[in-house]
């Protein structure tokens, strides 16, 4: 869903993120270490992409202090550094994966792709309410059996609610989790979104799926069965 890039090379950082935001990643950047570190302070993540010669605060401090404080996020770090004590240096820090610079894209996507469906890998990936069959990790929905096509956007707010089912997910959470800080302010465009994932989900439900919680926000208050 959600992607932070902490890489110093302004080129790097912008193929990369045009190249996320074009597969559906809400992406945010950071050109060194410090900015990244007080950016996981503000946002959760999916994966975090982290370069190892950083400014101010190098890779490896950067996943120390996310990791000392409790922070389990995917990490992916990236390099020019080709050595096996740096590899061997990230992977006992917590690091989940290495790619040594240069790089094709599409391996670095693949290997994004296998994080996140590691994410939920601990948690149930398919959710079962009345009628509608959710798989996470697949990202198909069904309602009565039917396969329902969805946007990304209105997969990943299901996907999002779904996760933290029986609590209220604010307007601002749904957006900083779906859009990425280059987006414009949040309008209504949640509420126009909500509607959207209603009006396909709901066609043969008894019950209310996505509640409101007026003034606060949106939640899925029923257990997968």
């Amino acid at each position: 869903m959600r992607v932070l890039i902490v890489e110093d090379s302004e080129r790097l950082r912008r193929s990369l993120s045009e190249g996320l935001r074009r597969s559906g990643f809400a992406v945010d950047c950071a050109a060194d270490g410090q900015a990244g570190l007080a950016q996981c302070t503000r946002e959760q993540y999916t994966v975090i992409v982290l370069d190892l010669m950083l400014p101010k605060l190098d890779g490896l401090s950067v996943l120390r202090s996310l990791r000392q404080r409790g922070d389990h996020t995917h990490v992916l770090i990236l390099s020019a550094k080709d050595q096996l004590a740096d590899r061997v240096a990230g992977l006992n820090l917590g690091a989940d994966d290495y790619l040594v610079k240069p790089f094709a894209f599409d391996e670095l996507l693949a290997r994004i792709n296998a994080l996140r469906r590691r994410h939920f890998a601990a948690k149930n990936p398919r959710f079962v309410i009345d009628a509608l069959d959710v798989d996470i990790n697949a990202r198909t929905v069904g309602v009565a059996g039917e396969l329902i096509v969805l946007s990304r956007l209105e997969f990943d707010l299901l996907a999002l609610l779904l996760m933290r089912r029986g609590r209220v997910v604010t307007r601002a959470q749904i957006f900083d989790q779906l859009y990425d800080s280059t987006s414009d302010s949040m309008s209504n465009v949640i509420d126009v979104l909500v509607y959207a994932l209603r009006k396909k989900i709901q066609r043969v439900q008894d019950k209310e799926i996505v509640v409101t919680r007026r003034g606060l926000g949106y939640l899925i208050e029923q257990e997968p069965g």
